[in-house]
């Protein structure tokens, strides 16, 4: 694009201009989706608690997140009388700009990226972590004890699993011999069991640990101890209204989205739809395969950032103990593990070996898909208003037509 514009523009100018309109596209993305997924995150939730969500603000209460958009630029920007007043304003920005960087070096499609980088895989994972450091400080400045102790678990909780999700990160990298994030999707092109998650068992294994740290590195629950309401009424950002409120709610759905599309480059086949045996760029040209593969790659992160709701609104939150016992106990030594595992199997596993592998595990992982699939959508449950399911109490033989317990009257 710097080409394209510099035969008509000097060339820093050129250079300026595709910086200012690949920010702005990243920018209307994290937005965009952030307001799609609150949406959905409202949805999902109602769904497994037996509710409706959304429904009356637009068509299927679509426009909900502009209504409450609306409603919190409105409120009164206000700091408590004891807070560190510049700290406290610029906390949720720096939180946001460290989700937001991450974009920049995640590719949508075939060389459709905001910046090439040959390092991008870790480029990622730091400015990803990055974002403690807003956590932190909007505990620190909001003169509460209650904030600080929200900003502290989360910096003991993200610090901790970080080393586990990096060491997952490095299982693909011995396989695929780059950090380059294009050059990993471009290796698992064609058909999808040359996706690295059906490469070994250890890739397998590795992509569901790596998961469950990004999950909890977004706060997400189980992990959302920094956020804790049962202890401390909303954790770093309890002193926090307003704009300045639901920007850290938007770094926290963009750092979702960032980790789950780094979880698709790595493992899943990145844009790459695992049914085509050619790359869409070479078939449909740049613009138009492009837009197959932004499609195909968006898809693949929304789905992984459905199961992380799925996985809050279905588990119980962790005692602060359990979530550093989970990382060090068990995660960690696991990762190390595979991460052994892979480089015996890059020296020693034949070429026959792997191939019935990738091709079991493929086809393996396929079904279950499929099942799992069908069982959700075809699955017979109670009908609605039956009076039976988990959420009424069960009627004992003989009990009145109305339903419910019998009654029986008190010995005279």
């Amino acid at each position: 694009m710097v080409e394209s514009l510099a035969e008509h523009m000097p060339y820093w100018a050129a250079v300026l201009l595709t910086a200012v309109i690949s920010a702005s596209v990243l920018i209307g993305f994290v937005g965009g989706s952030a307001f799609l997924y609150i949406w959905a995150e409202r949805k999902v939730s109602g769904r497994i608690q037996d509710r409706l969500g959304p429904t009356r603000v637009g068509p299927i209460g679509i426009l909900q997140s502009l209504a409450d958009g609306i409603k919190l630029i409105t409120k009164e920007d206000t700091a408590p009388d004891g807070a560190d007043k510049l700290l406290f304003r610029i906390a949720p920005y720096l939180a946001f700009c460290a989700s937001f960087t991450a974009f920049l070096a995640l590719p949508f499609g075939h060389q459709f990226v905001g910046v090439e980088l040959p390092t991008a895989v870790f480029f990622i994972l730091a400015v990803l972590s990055v974002e403690v450091f807003g956590v932190m400080l909007a505990g620190y400045s909001s003169g509460s004890k209650w904030a600080m102790f929200g900003g502290i678990r989360e910096a003991a909780q993200v610090v901790s699993y970080e080393v586990p999700r990096s060491l997952c990160v490095v299982v693909p990298v011995c396989v695929m011999g780059t950090l380059s994030l294009n050059k990993m999707a471009e290796q698992q092109g064609s058909w999808f069991w040359n996706w690295t998650v059906f490469h070994d068992p250890f890739n397998l294994l590795a992509f569901v640990i790596f998961f469950i740290t990004a999950t909890a590195s977004c706060k997400r629950a189980p992990f959302d101890l920094a956020e804790a309401e049962s202890e401390l009424v909303a954790g770093f950002h309890t002193e926090y209204s307003g704009f300045r409120w639901s920007v850290f709610f938007l770094a926290e759905y963009g750092s979702m989205f960032a980790v789950s599309g780094l979880a698709c480059l790595l493992f899943l086949g990145g844009w790459h739809t695992g049914f085509l045996p050619f790359e869409p760029t070479e078939q449909f040209g740049v613009w138009g395969g492009n837009a197959l593969n932004a499609a195909v790659f968006v898809g693949k992160g929304t789905v992984l950032v459905l199961v992380m709701m799925w996985v809050r609104w279905s588990l119980p939150r962790l005692r602060i103990d359990q979530v550093m016992t989970t990382c060090l106990k068990y995660f960690l030594p696991i990762a190390c593990v595979l991460l052994m595992g892979v480089c015996a199997w890059q020296l020693w596993a034949q070429p026959s070996i792997g191939a019935v592998t990738k091709y079991v595990l493929g086809f393996g992982s396929l079904l279950f898909g499929v099942g799992v699939f069908g069982a959700a959508l075809f699955g017979k449950g109670a009908p609605h208003g039956s009076g039976e399911g988990v959420w009424t109490t069960p009627v004992n033989p003989g009990s009145h037509a109305g339903g419910g317990l019998e009654v029986k009257a008190p010995p005279a």
